[in-house]
């Protein structure tokens, strides 16, 4: 039985101040991470100061990071910086980095390659466009994402990962594929990962939905038969909000 995790991505919200608030309104409530693993991925400049106050049950990624251990790249962060200050998780692929920062199918597979090197658990985005979806080429389009992300891993890295499933018309926009659409493209992510790696990873390897995931339809989502949790924007960006998310996964 594939545990849930629910991950908050932040995005570019959040002072400080209103962070570290977050952390102490939610650090008593969280469920046991032996029922479901909740995670928030902050902005990098935060990150640390989240790391020392998370409870016990609660864990911090990073919303990018470089494939290369340290150069000239201004702005970026490295996973073994990551990894020193106590990060655990790395969301890789997002279609926003993709969209506005030019990432590749090819950085994403050498930045999930960098994050097993430093111990960090990667949540490898992939989804389609609206005019994708409409054509009728989404499982095409996500298969060679998922193809090119797992490229040179081993069967254990694949059966360790999080994959996130994030319609690109879904994100940010109030629309939301519907439980059945979402478990259907999921479930062909799935046989993706088993033609490449075997029943046994496929069967491990737990995928996230992502697309204006809230409260409100969190319980049918996490219904469906394949559906191992959320990643989620907006809605993990209030405390009461984001707990209602966690606590829905403890039932599925």
């Amino acid at each position: 039985m594939r545990k849930p995790i629910i991950a908050g991505n932040w995005k570019m919200h959040k002072t400080r101040d209103e962070a570290l608030q977050f952390i102490y309104n939610i650090n008593q409530n969280v469920p046991s991470s032996e029922f479901v693993e909740s995670v928030v991925c902050a902005p990098a400049p935060i990150l640390r100061d989240l790391v020392k106050r998370q409870g016990d049950s609660l864990r911090i990624g990073a919303q990018n990071m470089h494939y290369l251990d340290t150069g000239a790249y201004t702005g970026e962060v490295s996973a073994p910086l990551l990894e020193n200050i106590g990060v655990e998780y790395v969301v890789i692929g997002h279609s926003e980095r993709r969209a506005y920062y030019n990432e590749t199918d090819t950085d994403v597979n050498k930045k999930v390659h960098q994050a097993f090197n430093y111990n960090l658990v990667p949540i490898v985005c992939c989804g389609e466009s609206l005019e994708l979806r409409e054509s009728g080429q989404t499982d095409q389009f996500v298969k060679g994402q998922v193809e090119a992300a797992l490229k040179g891993l081993s069967k254990e890295q694949v059966s360790s990962l999080v994959l996130a499933y994030e319609p690109i018309w879904a994100i940010g926009t109030g629309r939301t594929a519907t439980s059945e659409m979402a478990n259907d493209t999921i479930k062909g992510i799935r046989s993706v990962v088993k033609g490449l790696f075997g029943e046994v990873v496929s069967e491990a390897v737990r995928i996230q939905y992502g697309g204006s995931v809230k409260p409100a339809n969190i319980d049918e989502l996490l219904s469906m038969s394949d559906i191992d949790g959320a990643l989620v924007g907006g809605a993990s960006l209030d405390s009461e909000s984001f707990l209602a998310l966690v606590n829905a996964a403890v039932k599925k």
